[in-house]
């Protein structure tokens, strides 16, 4: 239902749906941590979240309701600009989770609902203030004075949105869920240069030179990945559906699960978070910008150019943030099939078809996803390279967390 709603509510965009599944995975976490004596509450570790709602000692809690109420409530007050017919689904489906459970009795009903439902609510009230709360309302900001140093961006003819403005420009000023991501330094970039000899035009020529020659394979994977949020549940949302994969597969506890979402949701807001600050501190130009004008006047790239600057890659680092976290909880080797976008019908323009794939570890999963972009001819490899590193250290940092209870000596 998450990822429903999230394919299927205007105005939606990758950031704001990053953001979105960081508190959503969060409120299954806590709205369940008790129900492990080996884990523990997040409140006081993640960034200006204090406290939280804490159950009665001594009572008994069905926690797959408190988990279902929270999830409702969570889901709904973050997409609260969805349709009433996508709120009526969510309630639809919080009374038939209900009504499938076995709980004791009507009190520990309750009692569970309530807690689940009354962490939702502290969650979505400290999102408030993150400074990305209902983001979706300035996408674009036509007031935004945009740089003019040789090599930034500039709107392009052959692109996914018509707007002369870049996407959400001070999303990289929201406050990350770890402190310690906020920190993070940005990455090294190669300096500007026309020359033919330099590493800066070698760049766009290795992007040109690739879109000459791609295979029906590399077609493939450059479509499957795009993940326009038009049509898709977005990259982030990709990366959530990766982690419904590993839970269906290895079926772990109730907490585990839980921890999963939030690792995961956490891992890729704040890569946006990170992202977002550095593309607008280089604000860079695109290969459809740098290639007709240096290398080849007729020159179009496979896929159309999304609405914002390029270094680093969107896909690279929140991909990268994800296959860190997914692999420190599911082991290095984990075969898993991606069949998020089969029966798609297939893309004409381009004569190429939405073929699942399939994979040996998470970490091919995010090299494919940075791969895609320089397939498609949107970014160039330092791009994909900045964003797979400090993605990883992103996941790093939540992988950090004291998800678990110290042992004691």
């Amino acid at each position: 239902m998450t990822l429903y709603i999230t394919k299927n509510t205007p105005a939606n965009s990758p950031t704001y749906a990053s953001r979105c599944l960081g508190y959503i995975g969060l409120t299954m976490y806590e709205s369940v941590v008790a129900e492990s004596a080996d884990y523990q509450s997040l409140a006081g570790q993640v960034n200006g979240l204090a406290t939280l709602p804490q159950p009665e000692a001594g009572k008994p809690y069905h926690w797959p309701a408190a988990l279902n109420a929270g999830q409702a409530y969570i889901l709904k007050s973050l997409y609260n600009q969805t349709s009433d017919a996508n709120k009526l689904k969510i309630d639809s489906l919080e009374r038939a989770v209900q009504e499938r459970l076995a709980v004791a009795n009507d009190a520990q009903l309750s009692r569970s609902v309530a807690f689940g439902r009354a962490v939702a609510e502290r969650i979505f009230a400290w999102s408030k203030t993150d400074g990305g709360h209902r983001g979706y309302l300035k996408n674009f900001d036509k007031a935004m004075k945009q740089p003019t140093h040789v090599g930034c961006w500039k709107p392009p003819l052959y692109a996914q949105s018509f707007s002369h403005y870049p996407l959400h420009p001070h999303w990289g000023k929201n406050r990350t869920f770890l402190a310690s991501d906020a920190q993070i330094s940005a990455p090294t970039f190669i300096p500007y240069d026309t020359l033919p000899t330099s590493a800066y035009y070698r760049q766009f020529k290795q992007v040109y030179d690739k879109e000459r020659t791609l295979t029906q394979a590399e077609k493939e994977c450059a479509i499957w990945w795009s993940d326009d949020p038009d049509e898709t549940f977005t990259p982030p949302g990709h990366s959530y559906y990766l982690a419904t994969l590993a839970i269906r597969k290895t079926r772990p506890s109730l907490v585990k699960c839980a921890e999963t979402y939030a690792r995961v949701g956490m891992a890729v807001a704040d890569a946006f978070i990170n992202c977002w600050k550095w593309k607008y501190e280089f604000f860079t130009e695109r290969p459809n910008t740098f290639i007709p004008q240096y290398i080849d006047p007729q020159w179009d790239s496979f896929w159309p150019e999304p609405p914002f600057p390029a270094f680093p890659s969107g896909h690279a680092i929140q991909a990268a943030a994800a296959a860190t976290v997914l692999t420190n909880l599911y082991g290095d080797r984990f075969a898993l099939t991606d069949s998020a976008h089969a029966g798609r019908p297939r893309d004409r323009l381009r004569n190429t078809e939405f073929k699942v794939r399939r994979f040996s570890s998470f970490w091919q999963v995010a090299q494919e996803t940075a791969d895609s972009r320089f397939y498609g001819g949107i970014h160039t490899p330092q791009d994909n390279q900045a964003g797979l590193e400090k993605g990883k250290t992103i996941g790093e940092h939540i992988n950090g967390l004291p998800w678990r209870v110290a042992p004691v000596p």
